[in-house]
């Protein structure tokens, strides 16, 4: 759990659930996995189960600590919408959410199918952007479900892209970042897959963000495509931040 994130696209990661379960190739060489496992063996608390899926009901309420606004990057070590995570917590995340209006929070998930089945009993205050994540051509149906969804903002996370994707579904969507992997191995992404996304984009509209390259670190091989950084966020990611009352 930290109010600062190395994560370029955020500010803060907030984490009342930690572990999860493998899905799909982007989760191959999960970065959450090995650093819960090296937490563990470091004797962090929070980490006592390894990356088995654990639900911290003491860090509910963490956000309305923090008065200073921020983007907040929810559950950064797993998957809200992992199948052995109760509907009433997660119902009791998104009011947590609501109620720190003052903070913007991202919520990423590669369960679609259970986001949507789920969104109708959700809170949806306008603090909340809801993504999903795609790896490649294979698994853009989580966009279809992502749609169906009221979320202020929805945007995809195609990171890391491990294919083309020469048809992204982007009307309905506010935000697509795209990266490649990081850590041991790391599957290469190709130039082309990266700029076909992005082509698409400025085509429809949607704001672009280039994450990352990959390489042995993150930032291993920088950010730069075609001479620049892409760091658009949603027309709402300036003006969403708003002081704490009190």
């Amino acid at each position: 759990m930290s109010d600062h994130s190395g994560i370029e696209w955020t500010d803060a990661t907030w984490n009342p659930v930690t572990g999860c379960t493998k899905l799909s190739p982007g989760c191959k060489n999960c970065y959450a996995e090995r650093l819960a496992l090296r937490l563990k063996a470091m004797g962090n608390p929070r980490y006592r189960n390894g990356f088995a899926l654990t639900l911290h009901h003491d860090q509910l309420t963490l956000p309305m600590r923090w008065r200073q606004p921020r983007r907040v990057f929810v559950n950064s070590m797993s998957d809200l919408f992992h199948e052995a995570v109760p509907d009433a917590f997660i119902l009791d995340v998104f009011d947590v959410m609501a109620r720190a209006h003052w903070h913007v929070f991202q919520v990423l998930t590669k369960r679609s199918a259970r986001l949507a089945s789920l969104a109708p009993k959700v809170r949806w205050a306008p603090n909340v952007w809801q993504g999903v994540s795609v790896e490649n051509a294979t698994f853009t149906p989580r966009v279809r479900d992502l749609q169906s969804v009221p979320a202020a903002v929805r945007f995809l996370s195609v990171e890391p892209l491990l294919g083309p994707i020469p048809e992204l579904p982007l009307s309905g969507i506010h935000w697509v970042i795209v990266g490649g992997e990081s850590g041991g191995g790391r599957r290469t992404m190709s130039p082309d897959w990266a700029r076909e996304i992005r082509d698409q984009c400025r085509a429809a509209g949607v704001p672009f963000f280039f994450k990352q390259w990959g390489g042995r670190t993150p930032k291993a091989a920088g950010r730069v495509l075609d001479g620049r950084t892409w760091d658009d966020l949603p027309a709402t990611g300036s003006s969403a931040l708003v002081p704490a009352m009190g």
